[in-house]
């Protein structure tokens, strides 16, 4: 029994002990609780010199009255410290009131970037977002440490060091400056590429942007590293290969690295070719009833066996679309189906022509143009608000604006309209400059140095329009030139021009000076997807003076008619499609022209250029063959030596200017030979030449050539009983080597030159440099 007592009483003794543990935890629970929460009674903040008490309170979200706990305390602190007025912050409770304590981040006196000599303040601070007068902020400051840094990167300098740095003024203000370290610029070292068999890598560097530093690093800036430029090198060799069949073409990875130094890099692109492909059938479907496939098939363009491009299937969807259209058939699609061949190594190219979905254009929205015209941008369109929607016309149009030029950047998207089937299209366009101003000199073999002074204007006053005003002169002639170009003329694809030239030369290099005037209005538009013909008038105006008493007796009599004016009508028609026929290495150009003298003075002026070129061997090598020639004709009055054709070095290269073609001979002696050459009424020249790789890096810009020149120059027309020299058709030829010089002012060409088959009095010349000049 007394067992039982004794554990019924220790039984009873531990459940009250453990009952009055309860309570004790509880009470001091209660305490600390009590202790960790204030009810503000009163606020005192101390260390504000520029922020009021009320905007603090604000801030941290603090009410007279209020019982704050302490994790209300700390957000309230927290958030006084994120408005990023304070350096520091502590909120202390004392009974029923709160102490508020802060010290103020400094205000901004004025910013400074010390040590930068490549690039200017002005550039450094379009970056910095700290501005002066404002609170400097730790955080900012460290964000436009960065932007500056990278600044620095896309020049190319990558180790760069930027440092902020503040300066104590009183008041609580500081200066902030940048403390700039420039680095020397971290070149592109080596391009190089795996996986490329058909192609070489000098081939390859060619068709990027990005290009390995040279010895011509000072002037160029391609060959510093940018992730843009890159990416887009990306597309462009992409572009390359498939234009060219490679239909499976991938670049698989772009690997870019650093030299241990960090003072280069080395950017490697690692490609898969795949196999070439060629057309095999291509044909027209129609899943849209009622339409006859035969006039679609007809207007395609690619053909069985040409090489695999992307090129020519856009040309003939947009084609094939734009003939639905004028069916009167809306909302026709061509969608191109390619069915791969792989034994052959061939495509079946099926368009297919389906409903698209019948969408409108609601209005078209054009932003961010302070000074081109709205007019310009839409003219660019092919489509008006209410037009059938076409997503194919809608990039083409974008291409059309940045083709330009008066963009820095030009984005063209769409979005919904008030309903499903309306469509807005935005056009966000950011200006760039449109004019140029320039000064500065030229050398040409023929003419000598001359001093050129230039003002050329793109969009003047933001309609679009072209002017540009030219004054040059040289040792042996002096000109000035105006040009006026309206490229929409009535909204249309329609170019008005307005030309004006004033030239003169003196007896430097001829026993004659010339005066010539001409003034000609134009107007050219398209006749076909790569011809274009120009129709136009001329007033000319032509004076032959200081005529020396030894120069040629046809010049002297020639000179006795005085200034001579002659009207005429004439037209321009030009064909080319190297930039959109179907081979990307092959192209033709042609251009053929005629100018009608009317009124006093009657004739016909005919002059054309064939000209066909083609790239071998991989591409590493470019033929090129042209043909020249014209023919002037009188059927009232007679030519001149102002109206006459000379064969330059652009026409005849390994002559000096008016080297070779009839000559004069004195009427006692048949070797009494004037220095000035008569000029021709006709003439015709063969140019043949290859340009070929010289096994220099690719970076350096030079290449080689070799070429060959036939041709000649003949018949005077008026001999005024004279029998002048090579009057009758008498060909020349000339051999020769080139060297072309991709630099910064320009491609330029040296060529040295050996006469194969010349005549007694013609002037050669061994060498001569020129601006590179194709077709």
């Amino acid at each position: 029994m007394q067992n039982v007592v004794g554990r019924l009483w220790s039984q009873t003794v531990d459940a009250a002990r453990r009952l009055l543990l309860a309570f004790l935890l509880i009470a001091v629970g209660a305490t600390i609780a009590s202790a960790q929460s204030v009810t503000v009674r009163s606020v005192t903040i101390e260390g504000n010199l520029r922020v009021a008490d009320g905007t603090i309170l604000t801030i941290g979200g603090i009410d007279i009255g209020d019982t704050l706990s302490t994790a209300e305390l700390n957000d309230a602190a927290q958030a006084l410290r994120a408005s990023g007025l304070f350096e520091s912050v502590d909120l202390i409770p004392r009974g029923n009131g709160l102490l508020i304590q802060v010290a103020e981040y400094p205000t901004i006196n004025i910013i400074n970037i010390e040590g930068n000599a490549r690039l200017r303040d002005a550039q450094l601070l379009q970056v910095v977002q700290s501005q002066s007068r404002r609170v400097y902020s730790p955080a900012q400051a460290e964000a436009d440490t960065a932007a500056i840094t990278q600044a620095y990167a896309q020049q190319g300098r990558i180790n760069a060091v930027v440092t902020p740095r503040i300066i104590p003024l009183p008041n609580n203000q500081v200066n902030l400056v940048f403390e700039v370290v420039e680095s020397a610029v971290t070149e592109v070292e080596r391009i190089s590429f795996i996986g490329n068999r058909t192609f070489s890598e000098g081939r390859l560097r060619r068709v990027l942007e990005t290009k390995q530093a040279g010895f011509l690093r000072p002037i160029i800036a391609r060959d510093t590293y940018s992730p843009e430029r890159v990416a887009a090198d990306r597309e462009v060799l992409t572009d390359f290969y498939r234009s060219r069949g490679y239909i499976d073409f991938v670049i698989q990875n772009v690997d870019v690295a650093l030299t241990r130094e960090r003072d280069a890099y080395l950017i490697t692109f690692n490609v898969r070719e795949g196999q070439k492909f060629e057309f095999a059938d291509v044909t027209v479907r129609s899943e849209i009833e009622g339409i006859d496939v035969s006039d679609f098939q007809d207007a395609i363009r690619v053909r069985r066996g040409a090489t695999y491009s992307p090129v020519p299937i856009d040309s003939d969807v947009v084609r094939l679309e734009r003939l639905a259209l004028q069916k009167g058939l809306n909302f026709v699609q061509a969608d191109p189906r390619i069915t791969r061949n792989e034994r052959d190594l061939t495509l079946d190219l099926e368009y297919v022509l389906v409903s698209g979905p019948r969408v409108f254009v609601e209005r078209i929205d054009i932003e961010g143009n302070g000074t081109t015209l709205d007019r310009v941008i839409r003219n660019q369109f092919d489509i008006v608000e209410g037009d059938p929607f076409n997503p194919r016309e809608i990039r083409d149009s974008a291409r059309r604006i940045r083709a330009l030029g008066f963009f820095e950047n030009a984005a063209v998207n769409t979005r919904e309209g008030s309903s499903p089937s309306q469509v807005i299209v935005d056009v966000d366009v950011v200006e760039g400059p449109t004019g140029t101003l320039t000064f500065g000199a030229n050398f040409n073999s023929d003419t000598g140095l001359g001093l050129v002074s230039s003002y050329r204007q793109s969009n003047f006053q933001g309609r679009g329009q072209r002017l540009n005003f030219e004054l040059s002169t040289a040792e042996t002639n002096r000109r000035l030139a105006f040009g006026f170009t309206e490229p929409q003329l009535l909204g249309r694809d329609l170019r008005f021009g307005l030309d004006l030239s004033y030239a003169t030369t003196d007896n430097e290099n001829a026993l004659y000076d010339t005066e010539s005037l001409r003034l000609s209005p134009s107007l050219s538009f398209p006749v076909s997807e790569n011809g274009r013909l120009a129709v136009y008038y001329a007033f000319e105006y032509n004076d032959l003076t200081d005529v020396s008493d030894s120069a040629s007796q046809i010049i002297q009599n020639e000179a006795l008619e005085e200034g001579v004016v002659t009207n005429s009508l004439g037209y321009n028609y030009s064909y080319d499609n190297r930039r959109t026929g179907l081979n990307p290495n092959a192209g033709i150009v042609l251009r053929f022209g005629q100018e009608f003298g009317f009124g006093d003075t009657q004739f016909i002026k005919s002059t054309g250029l064939a000209g066909a070129e083609t790239k071998i061997w991989n591409e590493e090598v470019t033929l090129r063959a042209t043909l020249e020639a014209g023919h002037l004709s009188y059927q009232e009055g007679s030519s001149r030596v102002t109206d006459r054709f000379f064969l330059n070095s652009s026409l005849m290269r390994g002559f000096e200017a008016g080297g070779i073609g009839p000559r004069s001979t004195d009427l006692d002696s048949d070797l009494n030979i004037t220095d000035d050459a008569l000029g021709g009424d006709s003439f015709a020249v063969i140019r043949l030449e290859a340009e070929f790789p010289l096994g220099l890096p690719s970076e350096y810009g030079i290449s080689g050539g070799a070429f060959i020149d036939y041709g000649s120059v003949w018949n005077v027309g008026e001999t005024y009983g004279l029998d002048p020299l090579y009057n009758d058709f008498t060909p020349r030829a000339v051999a020769g080597l080139s060297i072309f010089w991709t630099t910064p002012i320009g491609p330029l060409r040296f060529n040295f030159t050996e006469p194969l088959d010349v005549q007694e009095f013609d002037n050669t010349k061994s060498f001569d440099v020129t601006i590179s000049t194709s077709f």
